[in-house]
């Protein structure tokens, strides 16, 4: 199965088999695509789910055995997500990584070759969703530059390296959840035994008791975590101090379903970033609502399932943004601002959907290599002498091409806008010959290299690759 791909499974207790010595985890997901509480999360620390639906069961010869019982997950979870993360490197440097679903008797269902990893050292490699009654599978391949706390983070989980060095969770745990009302619990079947197909030739591993390995992460419930829709982005979200453009202001986050119309009160004019995610696989339509209720310029326009995607929107002298939205599935739409944008730098950004970029330094080429079918349509907004921070300068087009292709756009210094207005498909982009930029003070990349802080969200995560974090479960 290529990356993106996905097919139906059968209802039953399935077994993945991630090959290639990464350590794994899996995330059980409610329709706003977050975890419910520590429980939902099944790591080395904590292997079985409390319900006993999903559970890791060891590794041998390099491959870890996950369980997913599909017939018996709680009916408040329509994801299971399969994650893989290395500490000792990127997962470029994992040898043919992979994940394979395996019946009960043994047949193979479905598998994903991760072949494009790269420098992200946390991936989502592949998911089981409801879909028409019964279940899905996808080749995921999601990869996260800010590794295993930017993955959990997009996903209801706040990352503290402060914490405490927790002791490892009893695996035989005590059931807390309870079934929806007028439902009787579904218990747990173990899978008829059957023996476990081989990696390669010669090898036939078989499923051994999990032994705790270093210091689990701790996971603590935090007061009303904010849902979330959509599948997360891969890149880090930095914080404001080296963007000065627009107004800075907490996140505004709304949820909903299906049609809707959206109104986001109290926000500085200008210019803002509307971070848009859908669960569904019908169509996705944004617009803006003028004064006079009519839509104005197309925002969002796409046919994309599971849509995800960024956009820029124009806050009016009043405050008040009013959006139509078109869309069928559970949403969630986030205001955010400016500064909240992904920073391009010479690192390989990989995504899907149109996209918000900012770019601080000197002069440099963006490469882009896209690989959607349909139209790629990218501007850039020049600030340097830009002095309104209400309204955008007008926009030049770059590139306004349909079906895969790759593309280098020059880029003056920054502070430049880029708008990746539509990629209906995934994309990668990085910097190539990038020069220091003429006035060191202009506020644009950080001294030395320094990683930014993410200020659009709780979560400090400087140094989490050294420790794999201390995660708890907090407020996005």
């Amino acid at each position: 199965m290529i990356k993106g791909g996905n097919s139906f499974v059968p209802t039953v207790p399935l077994r993945f088999a991630v090959r290639s010595g990464v350590d794994v985890a899996a995330l059980l997901l409610t329709e706003q695509g977050r975890v419910r509480g520590d429980g939902d999360i099944v790591f080395h620390g904590a292997p079985v789910h409390p319900s006993g639906a999903v559970r890791l069961l060891g590794q041998e010869s390099g491959t870890v055995w996950l369980e997913t019982g599909l017939a018996a997950l709680e009916e408040q979870i329509v994801r299971v997500l399969v994650v893989g993360s290395r500490e000792a490197g990127p997962l470029r440097d994992a040898d043919e990584l992979s994940v394979e679903a395996f019946a009960p008797d043994g047949t193979p269902v479905a598998r994903y070759d991760v072949t494009d990893a790269g420098g992200e050292t946390a991936m989502v490699l592949a998911e089981v969703y409801r879909r028409a009654g019964g279940w899905k599978f996808r080749a995921v391949g999601q990869g996260y530059a800010n590794g295993l706390a930017g993955l959990v983070t997009d996903h209801g989980v706040e990352v503290a390296e402060d914490a405490p060095a927790p002791r490892d969770r009893t695996p035989a745990r005590t059931p807390t959840q309870t079934p929806a009302q007028g439902q009787a619990p579904v218990p747990f079947q173990a899978p008829v035994p059957f023996q476990v197909p081989a990696p390669s030739a010669g090898q036939t591993p078989v499923p051994v008791p999990l032994q705790p390995s270093a210091p689990a992460p701790v996971f603590a419930p935090a007061a009303a975590p904010a849902p979330a829709a959509g599948a997360p982005v891969a890149p880090q979200r930095p914080g404001t101090a080296d963007w000065t453009f627009g107004a800075v202001f907490p996140p505004h986050t709304l949820t909903g379903r299906d049609n809707d119309v959206i109104t986001v009160n109290g926000l500085p004019p200008g210019p803002v970033v509307v971070d848009l995610g859908i669960r569904g696989d019908g169509y996705t339509g944004l617009w803006p609502l003028t004064r006079f209720n009519k839509e104005g310029e197309t925002l969002v326009n796409s046919t994309e399932e599971d849509f995800r995607g960024r956009v820029l929107a124009q806050v009016p002298e009043n405050g008040r943004l009013r959006l139509q939205l078109k869309a069928e599935g559970p949403w969630q739409l986030q205001v955010l601002p400016l500064a909240a944008a992904t920073r391009l730098t010479e690192d390989e950004l990989e995504c899907r959907g149109p996209d918000v970029l900012l770019h601080t330094g000197g002069t440099a080429d963006l490469a882009l290599h896209y690989r959607g079918e349909d139209n790629l349509i990218v501007n850039l907004f020049e600030l340097e002498g830009h002095d309104d921070p209400t309204a955008l300068p007008r926009d030049d087009n770059v590139v306004n091409e349909i079906g895969k292709r790759r593309e280098t756009v020059p880029l003056p210094e920054g502070p430049v806008i880029v708008q990746l207005q539509m990629a209906d498909g995934p994309w990668k982009a990085r910097l190539k010959h990038l020069e220091p930029h003429s006035r060191p003070s202009h506020g644009g990349a950080l001294p030395n290299g320094a990683a930014p802080s993410n200020g659009a969200g709780p979560a400090h995560v400087a140094g989490i690759g050294k420790a794999q974090g201390w995660l708890r479960r907090g407020r996005r």
